[in-house]
């Protein structure tokens, strides 16, 4: 997992278990992502392997944070989510 989502077990949590984004920083640091993207659009991307982080894709493309698969492109949103997608791309771009 990236350090950006190793989140301290103490954060608080909703009752399905997941924390607020709105209430820590996730960084700045590269590979670092902005959860209150809301929008994919052709700047931006959503990360197959994280669902629900977006990522801006020149961010991605300079750090080296962009797979390409059956001739797509796909952007992750971090160094960890690279490993993860190459192990089994299809599953990922299938959930595209």
């Amino acid at each position: 997992m990236c350090e950006a989502h190793n989140h301290d077990a103490a954060e608080p949590a909703d009752e399905s278990g997941a924390h607020d984004h709105g209430t820590h920083d996730h960084g700045t640091a590269a590979g670092a992502h902005d959860h209150d993207v809301a929008v994919v659009d052709s700047e931006t991307a959503e990360c197959l392997v994280m669902r629900g982080n977006y990522v801006d894709k020149a961010e991605a493309e300079a750090a080296g944070l962009v797979r390409e698969h059956e001739g797509t492109k796909y952007y992750l949103c971090c160094a960890a989510c690279g490993p993860l997608f190459d192990a089994d791309p299809t599953k990922y771009a299938a959930a595209a």
